[in-house]
């Protein structure tokens, strides 16, 4: 099979790393990498063997370049110009999340998506954490759910609150385990070290009876991610970190109920490397990605509301 000709727009800190799984691919070829500074263009470019420029209308005007697919990850105020302009080309479009500012915006490009039917695949990145997937693959209808996301403060994304920096990731893994509809949401959150939010905490009740709890910092020492899912009979704690599942579960012993320990480990996995080996997939078979544009609109949707919820408390309490 022909490799899939592949451009990444964006080579900054994220961009750097998805431009190197698309190199190393055995299914891609990585035409060019595009970046506002032309330095860090050419650099990046150098080091994987492919052209570069500064402006990625010019990269998808080429018609000897026949790029099939990008990845984007620009800063989120250019997801809807940039991503909208890969689709309008005829492009399919891994894109970093959040999808989009607004949810304005997700549905234009989910709409172009459509209508060009083209791959659009958003970059939640810890739906292909091996824990997380065989947490998935158990089943089981989840009575509560504890996510905790901490990050040591970094200058990079603070274009966004932590809400759509961090905490987005864990509300789509939390959608992505109770089905259900949400009936509804509170939140609280305080700006620390920047403008932004920097910390926050999400209670979200969905119409099964399933509650979660989602709590995100990005100006802590050092980094966590842990996720707690409690079933009838079953508790299951994931180290997202560490790719690993603790289960405790209700056991019987003749007459005598007892706890049972146990712990899984997996095979360490590249989840990015497992993100463009699927991008790559679903676009060669046409297929729905992992997580597909409306996923990521669900997401978007959700820290939209906890994020406008903690705008909220804050101007009540805050003075």
């Amino acid at each position: 099979m022909e490799k899939i000709r592949c451009a990444v727009i964006g080579v900054g800190y994220m961009g750097k790393f998805h431009a190197e799984k698309f190199a190393a691919s055995a299914d891609a070829e990585l035409v060019a990498v595009v970046d506002s500074d032309a330095a860090r263009a050419k650099e990046i470019a150098s080091a994987l063997g492919c052209a570069h420029d500064t402006d990625y209308r010019a990269v998808l005007a080429r018609v000897e370049a026949r790029i099939e697919a990008v990845c984007v990850a620009v800063p989120t105020v250019k997801h809807h110009a940039v991503v909208g302009a890969c689709l309008e080309a005829g492009v399919h479009v891994l894109v970093e999340k959040p999808l989009a500012r607004t949810l304005q915006e997700a549905d234009a490009l989910l709409d172009l998506a459509q209508a060009k039917a083209l791959v659009l695949q958003v970059g939640h990145l810890q739906r292909f954490n091996p824990a997380f997937q065989e947490l998935v693959a158990q089943g089981g209808r989840p009575l509560f759910i504890d996510v905790e996301r901490l990050a040591p403060f970094k200058a990079r994304a603070t274009d966004v609150d932590v809400v759509l920096d961090l905490m987005i990731h864990d509300l789509d893994l939390v959608l992505a385990l109770a089905k259900a509809p949400i009936e509804q949401v509170s939140a609280s959150g305080f700006r620390v070290l920047t403008e932004a939010i920097d910390i926050a905490n999400a209670r979200i009740e969905f119409a099964d009876g399933c509650i979660a709890s989602v709590s995100a910092s990005r100006v802590s020492q050092l980094p966590v991610r842990k996720l707690r899912v409690f079933r009838h009979d079953t508790y299951v704690s994931a180290d997202l970190q560490e790719q690993r599942l603790r289960h405790v579960r209700k056991g019987v012993e003749g007459d005598t109920a007892e706890i049972v320990e146990s712990e899984q480990t997996f095979e360490r996995t590249d989840e990015l490397g497992a993100q463009a080996a699927a991008f790559l997939q679903a676009v060669r078979m046409r297929g729905v990605p992992l997580v597909s544009g409306a996923q990521g609109r669900q997401a978007l949707a959700l820290a939209l509301q906890v994020g406008k919820l903690v705008e909220e408390r804050l101007a009540r309490h805050v003075r």
